[in-house]
């Protein structure tokens, strides 16, 4: 974690040590920036050896998950570094050797849906919502396109993708992204008690590795999704809208698309 500075993300041991909570630190929007991300990757790192930990329980301070990535690091002179420390730190969540529930409430944008894809279990307040609506600033969520569908099912990955549209909590559920609804984190806790802590946590790390290497999650976080951030560096931010619908949201103004 960085040193001198406020601390974004926080993170200590509950459950008698056995699982590992980390809070994502800055409200109210929890802007996945790539210090950010550095802090997190660092605290998952922290426990990650440990081998009596059985869950990671992930979850945004205030009243919402987190806005996503951070905007100003999409520009073109940063974007490139800040699609490696994010699509880094997809991959450390989706490789974790314990499974990472993230608690989603309040709103879950961008990079943060994103991050919460690669989660191994989702847990939702009843009004929580989520989204992806990089397609409306003219550029697209690579890492969406490159799991979503093993996670939401095409359909609806690819509505999503597409449009920038919303998925709600109650549809979360039915798409079997959502193991529960909760109204918080004790909510969480308690479907850990009943679920995860009487087994073995060697059988649970078993378990997570088997489902992440066998059910093609880490295969998708590898050449299709470096397929995609190539495609992003070399097609979109060249291009006018690609900037454009970016400088637009920056500067709070209706983008003025070219189509190219």
């Amino acid at each position: 974690m960085t040193t001198g500075t406020a601390r974004l993300v926080r993170s200590e041991p509950i459950e008698g040590g056995r699982v590992h909570h980390i809070l994502l630190d800055a409200p109210k929007g929890n802007i996945l920036s790539m210090a950010m991300c550095g802090e997190l990757s660092a605290a998952l790192r922290e426990r990650q050896d440990d081998p009596g930990v059985k869950m990671v329980l992930l979850e945004g301070a205030g009243s919402h998950f987190s806005f996503g990535a951070s905007v100003e690091e999409h520009e073109k002179d940063r974007v490139a570094a800040m699609l490696s420390a994010f699509h880094g730190l997809v991959r450390t969540v989706a490789s974790h050797p314990v499974p990472i529930a993230a608690l989603v409430k309040g709103q879950c944008l961008g990079g943060a849906f994103e991050l919460v894809l690669a989660c191994h279990l989702v847990f939702c307040t009843p009004r929580a919502t989520m989204a992806c609506p990089e397609v409306k600033l003219g550029v697209f969520p690579p890492v969406l396109a490159a799991v979503g569908p093993l996670r939401l099912g095409y359909a609806t990955s690819e509505r999503l993708l597409l449009s920038g549209g919303v998925l709600s909590a109650e549809e979360a559920l039915r798409a079997g992204l959502a193991t529960r609804l909760v109204e918080d984190a004790d909510g969480v806790l308690a479907w850990y008690r009943e679920h995860l802590a009487p087994l073995s946590a060697f059988a649970i790390r078993q378990a997570t590795k088997v489902s992440r290497t066998a059910g093609g999650m880490l295969a998708a976080l590898d050449g299709p999704l470096q397929a995609a951030e190539e495609q992003y560096l070399a097609e979109l931010v060249p291009s006018h809208d690609g900037n454009e619908g970016i400088e637009a949201f920056l500067e709070r103004r209706p983008p003025i698309w070219r189509d190219r």
